[in-house]
């Protein structure tokens, strides 16, 4: 998790939905419900640490959710980005700022997977429902992202 500069960092947060629920992961600095995430790596792209995030966080494969109805291209000197559903700016501190791009992803399992050095202190699977129950305390921006999650990636 290194941080690129003093003033500005660049971070990922991926809402990972399995059959019809979100997940959200309790921040145990913060001790806030978010997503699961975390800076962009100085030699990698943000789709690469979108899905390496979520594998150390929670041990989920996840595949990154894009619209467009074209394949996306790689190749040896280039490749196409999956762009991100949301994108915001944040403050951390009275000095520091983080730019982050916000990815919806589908995991093929709903089984968590933690390593010794991500313990979190809760994580859960969420519905929509629940989202909106104020019981949860979950901020409306983070409630915005989850909602949108799930009506985009609904299993009918």
């Amino acid at each position: 998790m290194p941080h690129i500069h003093d003033k500005i960092d660049f971070t990922v947060e991926v809402f990972v939905v399995y059959n019809n629920k979100v997940l959200l992961r309790k921040h145990d600095k913060y001790k806030l419900w978010l997503s699961v995430g975390g800076h962009i790596e100085l030699d990698e792209d943000s789709n690469e640490a979108a899905t390496r995030e979520v594998k150390e966080e929670v041990g989920l494969e996840v595949h990154l959710y894009h619209e467009s109805g074209y394949s996306l291209i790689k190749g040896r000197d280039y490749t196409e980005l999956i762009p991100p559903q949301f994108m915001n700016r944040h403050r951390i501190n009275e000095s520091h700022e983080h730019v982050t791009l916000v990815y919806f992803a589908i995991a093929n399992t709903d089984k968590l997977i933690f390593s010794e050095s991500e313990k979190s202190e809760d994580c859960k699977w969420f519905t929509s429902e629940e989202i909106n129950n104020p019981e949860y305390q979950i901020k409306e921006n983070i409630k915005m992202y989850a909602l949108s999650a799930l009506e985009k990636l609904a299993i009918n």
